[in-house]
């Protein structure tokens, strides 16, 4: 599997004094160079933490893909099409929540998410939708043209024993039954080191998009080695 590194919270803690330290930059070049294929950040419509310039420089200095998630809103669609990051992921959005709390409801959303998904591939952005282990989200996605699904991990990192080993369960049905409809499988939510280990189990999967864990071990061994121990866990 390979590894997206999400940094938003390099810009949440450079936000919370309000100046350029930590930048995100650097923190995009040393996870590119310490084995991430990707380098993910949400650009939120309230600019919590990822501001529109990161993205930019981002894109231009780094080698490796930049993922983009972003809410379905037109705002999001025309920044990504002038931007023209390698992928795109839509994820939904809450003013008042933490961090993303769930998949995409696409079946709910189907018309407007297809039209966005249209708009993004005839851009030349490939197209991937944050989704919960659900089949009927799944078949939604496949429908819309998107050629990646994101598997919501949420539910399986916060569970423990029989629980957990349910909601692994739901993750991998998910990943089979989307592989078998031909799209691309990704994952990613609440992983951490204690607990990547087990996404090995589910067949097929492309890349784990991980932000928090990596962060927050960065503060004790430097971001380069806890990129690099995440690359090992997962290979």
């Amino acid at each position: 599997m390979k590894l997206g590194v999400n940094i938003d919270h390099v810009a949440t803690l450079r936000n919370a004094r309000g100046g350029v330290e930590p930048s995100v930059l650097d923190a995009g070049i040393v996870s590119q160079n310490s084995g991430a294929t990707a380098i993910t950040v949400h650009l939120r419509e309230d600019r919590r933490h990822i501001v529109d310039n990161d993205v930019i420089e981002l894109k231009k200095a780094l080698k490796i893909n930049i993922n983009l998630e972003m809410a379905a809103v037109d705002e999001m669609r025309d920044f990504a099409i002038k931007l023209k990051p390698y992928s795109c992921c839509l994820v939904p959005e809450r003013r008042q929540e933490l961090t993303t709390e769930g998949g995409l409801n696409v079946v709910s959303q189907f018309e407007h998410i297809k039209n966005i998904v249209s708009d993004l591939k005839n851009a030349g952005i490939v197209v991937s939708l944050f989704i919960d282990p659900d089949l009927e989200q799944v078949k939604a996605s496949y429908e819309t043209g998107a050629q990646y699904i994101e598997l919501h991990t949420g539910c399986f990192a916060n569970a423990s024993g029989e629980d957990q080993e349910k909601e692994l369960e739901r993750l991998k049905n998910a990943a089979i039954y989307a592989q078998e409809l031909g799209l691309n499988v990704n994952a990613g939510h609440g992983l951490n080191y204690e607990n990547v280990s087990r996404m090995k189990e589910i067949e097929g999967l492309c890349e784990l998009n991980i932000g928090h864990s990596i962060i927050s071990r960065a503060i004790f061994v430097g971001l380069d080695s806890a990129v690099s121990e995440m690359v090992e866990l997962i290979a």
